[in-house]
């Protein structure tokens, strides 16, 4: 694969990991074994891990693709396409980043692949910094997404310790009613509200009812359509 040299920008401050599990790494899929090696020289220079593969279901077998990082994906390939992966994890509900980098691309194909959630669709030959910048762009969109994934683990787990009163009590804060409010639609006194929600902000850890508000929002919104009952 041609890559026109240009000055490359260093790796960004990306968040520092206690052992090489949470390092983020760099998931190559193609099956032309040179462009393999000059992907994973590039992104080897730009102070990345990477590993390659030459098809999908290797990259299946390999069962890599919950670590943390980004794919780079060819579209076309023996066996499953690079688009059938991006399927098959959407179908899996594992939303790694993906970028996808082919010498067979149209117009049709790029917006399936961008509508389906890829970070770019590039051409080869690609410049080399395009291609890192979309390496960087995935893999800070992957570390937001897996930050944001504790934030809604943990609220959920706090959700669980909530009894049926408390969380029919975070449903109506949540929905702007007044403990007034609140007290005639669920038949108790407004002290009785004021308890509840009391307990509910110390079981949520959240100061205030902006942060018990945003710790609702974190939740799917299949439970919060519930009322934060389970489903």
């Amino acid at each position: 694969m041609r890559v026109e040299q240009l000055p490359r920008k260093s790796a960004p401050l990306l968040p520092q990991h206690k052992n090489d599990a949470e390092q983020p790494i760099v998931i190559i899929v193609d099956d032309d074994a040179a462009v393999r090696e000059a992907l994973s020289e590039l992104i080897l220079s730009a102070g990345f891990r990477s590993v390659d593969f030459a098809s999908t279901q290797e990259v299946l077998d390999a069962d890599i693709l919950d670590s943390p990082g980004c794919l780079i994906l060819d579209v076309r390939m023996p066996g499953a396409s690079g688009l059938h992966l991006q399927h098959h994890l959407a179908q899996n509900g594992n939303l790694k980043p993906i970028i996808f980098l082919t010498g067979h691309g149209d117009i049709p194909m790029t917006v399936q692949a961008m509508k389906a959630g890829a970070v770019d669709f590039l051409t080869k030959p690609v410049r080399d910094q395009t291609l890192l910048d979309a390496v960087i762009a995935g893999i800070e969109l992957d570390v937001a997404r897996r930050a944001e994934a504790v934030v809604v683990k943990r609220n959920l787990e706090r959700l669980e310790t909530l009894t049926h009163r408390e969380r029919e009590i975070l449903r109506e804060v949540a929905r702007g009613r007044l403990n007034k409010q609140i007290a005639f639609d669920l038949s108790i006194s407004e002290v009785t509200v004021k308890l509840h929600r009391a307990n509910v902000m110390r079981k949520m850890g959240t100061g205030s009812i902006g942060e018990l508000i945003r710790a609702w929002e974190t939740l799917p919104t299949a439970m919060r359509e519930a009322g934060g009952s389970k489903f």
